[in-house]
């Protein structure tokens, strides 16, 4: 059984993550891109790619480190604990897996580019309020040797400035993975900034022409592809969320230690200890669950659904213990927006709902084990 404790390799990489990102993208970096209304760093994605990240999952042939999913899980943990702001999660994991699930000339030459940080991905599958991808009715029409694509996608994280987009749609006999540009006709982004101060589209798709070419896999067969790359960006951000709970306690036991009441620090009140205690020990099981997901998905990718939903579950749960615990040890300066903990908030709220909430990975366990 795999130790679920850190590597020295992975606390190297962890370490270092932490350096960069604590000059690079540390939170103020966030308030200041929203205060100008923008979404997007990208001299500090470009930075990112010069060190590895980008290509963390992208194979050696193609330019990569290919350090493989633990490790991109350790580098989406830190950029949690300062809520960084970059395509990593799009690009660098979720596109990243589905190419890598197809070996063509195509694809090693769109892994090239993920990892270089030329080129950045969306992934296009919502289209309800929650998230399921089974029931996708977006239509690709056979049209002569392609297809049209007609419908809308919602809550296309990254989608208002990524270069491609990994598109799902209901073919004939099942459901069909597209790899499209993003400016091809007919395409329409609207961009909506979430509550996280994070780029997200609504795109419509009117009669978008598709080749035999922008098929990622086989026709009618888009799970064989989707399904890892979505287990893949699951994981890493259940990472972000753990590092984001991790970034919260920390802002909330130093505060503990600093305000004080009637003469001394509330960090030596027992109830208050009693509450940061109990937060640690839910970060510390949810970090296990973090490590567990990324083995698996290394060394057994086909059994490692199980424990992706219970590290995404596991996850949300305690990121949002995290931030209510942050705002409620604050007192009133938590509710503020001069204070940094209602950034972690909004963060914690939208990576609750993307990819699958607490109700949909719990219902996945339930199943998985028989309830």
């Amino acid at each position: 059984m795999a130790k679920l404790v850190k590597t020295d390799e992975e606390t190297m990489l962890a370490d270092m993550a932490r350096g960069f990102l604590d000059g690079a993208a540390p939170v103020s970096k966030l308030r200041a891109l929203r205060d100008a209304g923008e979404t997007h760093d990208g001299a500090t994605w470009k930075e990112m790619a010069d060190m590895g990240w980008a290509g963390v999952l992208v194979p050696e042939s193609a330019g990569g480190s290919d350090m493989g999913f633990a490790a991109a899980n350790v580098i989406a943990e830190e950029m949690g604990k300062t809520l960084a702001v970059s395509p990593f999660l799009s690009s660098a994991v979720i596109a990243a897996t589905a190419l890598r699930q197809v070996s063509d000339s195509r694809a090693l030459a769109a892994l090239a580019k993920i990892a270089s940080g030329e080129a950045t991905y969306a992934l296009a599958v919502d289209e309800g309020i929650k998230f399921d991808p089974e029931g996708t009715q977006m239509e690709a029409r056979a049209d002569g040797n392609g297809f049209r694509l007609s419908g809308k996608k919602q809550f296309v994280v990254d989608g208002a400035l990524a270069d491609r987009l990994l598109v799902l749609a209901r073919t004939s006999d099942g459901l069909t993975l597209f790899d499209i540009p993003a400016d091809r006709a007919g395409v329409t982004r609207d961009k909506t900034n979430m509550i996280d101060a994070r780029d997200a589209a609504r795109i419509t798709f009117e009669d978008v022409e598709a080749t035999g070419e922008d098929v990622l896999g086989a026709v009618d067969s888009a799970m064989d592809v989707l399904k890892p790359a979505l287990q893949a960006g699951q994981a890493a951000l259940a990472a972000e969320m753990t590092g984001l709970s991790a970034g919260a306690f920390g802002m909330t036991v130093e505060y503990l230690k600093e305000r004080k009441q009637f003469g001394i620090e509330i960090g030596r009140f027992q109830a208050l200890q009693h509450r940061a205690a109990h937060l640690w020990c839910e970060i510390e099981v949810t970090s296990s669950a973090i490590l567990n997901a990324g083995r698996l998905m290394d060394e057994d990718p086909s059994s490692a659904d199980l424990a992706v939903s219970l590290a995404k579950a596991r996850a949300t749960e305690t990121a949002i213990l995290a931030v209510q615990e942050g705002l409620q040890m604050h007192g009133g300066i938590g509710m503020t927006d001069a204070f940094d903990m209602g950034f972690y908030m909004k963060r914690a709220r939208v990576g609750a709902e993307w990819l699958g909430d607490y109700s949909y990975h719990a219902e996945k366990i339930a199943a998985a084990r028989g309830f």
